[in-house]
């Protein structure tokens, strides 16, 4: 690892810093960022994202992909946790911590739209990021790709009834142009383009040339994730300055189900005798979520300032240091899962 990588976790924290002061000093210019979208997925975020993505997808030989199959353990355990698992364990949380525990601290009125937003980020899987998470663990990219795409099939089939049942409204109407471009945007697009740079790099010069790519690239993925962080915390300022409270609060639910639903994901490949290149995408897969989503869909059934709305944001703000975290712990417990003593 570089020094730059390895001192990760101290620039995270400062762009964490940098975004809420610059969020503060320059509202108006965040506000005007925040507000180039389509489909409610911001574009300078989506650009930043490319840049986080496509050299992971350099790495992808779709020649390749037809092993995949070979993983399907991991694929299981993904899709258990998934759609089986972290939605109603949200669900379970945001009861317990929100509607109970933490109720007489939160205003009384938005207790059900604080649990209706928890709910729904944690009703789709990650699309993008996961491919950022994929690499910082040395993780199978095929297994990575493979199991996004699956993922947002299902979700196309499975994220209304399951929001509407543990909602328990008659009816859902999700803004289905957000999953739709996010989809072209972070998958379609990044996967043709980084093709096309592969094969013209590997007919030219050969595999030691991209392999020189790939590591000249690594910088500027973790320069966009840090970026695309001060753009988060400074789009979301001023609500962090005006309820700290109300965001630590909703942050816990959140945080015990990340750890939970990776932690869970892990254990169950490692039982399963997955290999540990698959096993770190699969708990970051199971444990990240499809934030733009949450978003566009709280925002269209609760509206703009609802608690609902609030708590898809808080998932959005915590979404990086928290990965980030998962991340670091299956990366140092490699020994443990493949059976050395850890020193």
């Amino acid at each position: 690892m570089s020094a730059f990588e390895r001192y990760l976790t101290v620039w995270v924290g400062l762009c964490i810093i940098a975004g809420i002061a610059l969020g503060q000093l320059m509202p108006s210019v965040f506000q005007a960022i925040g507000g180039v979208a389509l489909a409610k997925v911001n574009l300078p975020v989506a650009g930043l994202i490319w840049l986080m993505i496509i050299p992971m997808l350099l790495k992808i030989d779709f020649a390749a992909l037809k092993e995949v199959g070979q993983h399907w353990r991991g694929i299981g355990v993904t899709l258990f946790i998934n759609w089986a698992v972290k939605p109603f364990s949200m669900a379970l949380l945001g009861w317990l911590f929100i509607g109970w525990l933490f109720r007489p601290l939160l205003p009384a009125a938005q207790i059900d739209s604080y649990i209706a937003g928890l709910i729904l980020l944690a009703a789709a899987p990650c699309t993008a990021m996961v491919f950022v998470w994929s690499n910082l663990t040395k993780g199978e990219p095929h297994f990575t790709l493979s199991q996004v795409a699956l993922n947002d099939v299902i979700m196309v089939v499975a994220f209304a009834p399951l929001v509407a049942l543990l909602l328990g409204l008659s009816a859902i109407s999700v803004p289905w142009d957000t999953p739709a471009l996010s989809v072209v945007l972070y998958i379609v697009v990044p996967v043709i383009l980084a093709q096309i740079v592969r094969r013209a790099v590997l007919a030219s010069e050969g595999r030691t040339a991209l392999a020189g790519l790939l590591q000249r690239l690594s910088p500027v993925s973790l320069l966009a994730l840090l970026a695309t962080l001060v753009l988060l915390f400074g789009f979301q300022g001023e609500q962090i300055i005006a309820q700290p409270v109300v965001i630590a609060l909703l942050a816990v639910p959140i945080l015990i189900q990340v750890y939970f639903n990776a932690g869970l994901a892990y254990l169950l490949n490692r039982w399963s005798g997955e290999q540990h290149c698959v096993a770190g995408p699969s708990a970051l897969i199971g444990a990240s979520n499809f934030f733009e989503l949450a978003v566009a869909a709280a925002i269209s059934l609760f509206g703009f300032q609802s608690g609902a709305a609030l708590a898809t944001v808080v998932g959005v703000l915590i979404e990086v240091p928290v990965m980030l975290s998962v991340v670091a712990l299956v990366n140092r417990s490699k020994g443990w899962y493949e059976g050395r003593v850890l020193r």
